[in-house]
């Protein structure tokens, strides 16, 4: 992938799983941000607050503009929405396709979560983030959840990539991968690849 920026008609486009997380987001009433999520620490509200930071931190790291928002790991604190979440997150995941646009977003070096990334690493890091978190928004606010091709693509050769590492060597990214039959969607791979039961809904 190291190669990623000098063949710019071939990067992954952002756009297509933004957009759909937005329309996620959207459609959310807000009785349910106190919900439960996949994510055991996270209610809907933590989990929408995680999305708005990394939609921040890896728009910055695309920018190599690194600070706090690159810098703060973010198991740190628990994450939560402001007032003007509804507002926020739309224009935060516009700007994030548009900053990966850019070739030389995925050159160099720069951060996110306080881990120093190559540029290329750090575009499909941010790019799966986008696909695990919108399955969580969907399956805890009972919504379809349909990914396109590409970016699920993109997310399930990453998390895979890592299924065979040890434990200590996955990192905070996926817990323990959940055992699914062969024949099983590519989707529901790599949610349970990703550390997910692709069968969990919230409890009535």
């Amino acid at each position: 992938m190291s190669d990623i920026a000098e063949h710019p008609d071939d990067l992954p486009d952002f756009g297509p799983q933004t957009r759909l997380v937005a329309r996620l987001a959207g459609a959310l009433p807000d009785a349910l941000l106190e919900g439960p999520t996949p994510c055991p620490d996270y209610a809907v509200r933590h989990l929408l607050g995680h999305i708005v930071a990394l939609t921040a931190a890896f728009a910055d790291a695309g920018r190599k503009r690194l600070g706090p928002t690159t810098d703060t790991d973010p198991s740190s604190t628990l994450p939560d929405v402001g007032p003007d979440w509804r507002e926020q997150l739309p224009r935060a995941l516009d700007e994030l396709a548009e900053v990966w646009r850019d070739p030389a977003a995925w050159t160099g070096a720069t951060r996110a979560g306080g881990v120093d990334l190559t540029g290329d690493i750090a575009g499909v890091v941010a790019l799966n983030e986008l696909v695990v978190h919108g399955w969580d928004l969907a399956r805890s606010t009972g919504q379809e959840y349909a990914p396109d091709a590409a970016s699920l693509a993109v997310s399930h050769a990453l998390v895979s990539a890592t299924a065979t590492e040890p434990p200590n060597e996955r990192g905070t990214l996926f817990g323990p991968p959940v055992p699914v039959r062969e024949e099983a969607p590519l989707l529901e791979r790599l949610v349970a690849l990703s550390g997910r039961d692709p069968s969990w809904r919230p409890r009535p």
